[in-house]
């Protein structure tokens, strides 16, 4: 279970600027952020709740700005 919350949230976690909507300056913050993201390694040190959390945020952050 946790190996898949980790390959969920890496993949969540990629291509951001495929999906970023041109001139938004938030998105274009969110993607920068996403570059700036610490490598998957270290999510599987991250608690389940704020594993689902930042899955969930990156899921609509990903919708909004496409």
């Amino acid at each position: 279970m946790r190996f898949a919350m980790v390959a969920t949230l890496a993949i969540l976690l990629t291509g951001c600027a495929a999906t970023m909507g041109a001139g938004d300056a938030g998105c274009a913050s969110y993607a920068e952020a996403r570059l700036a993201r610490p490598p998957v390694e270290m999510v599987r040190e991250v608690p389940p709740a704020w594993a689902d959390w930042i899955a969930d945020l990156d899921d609509r952050m990903t919708g909004t700005c496409r």
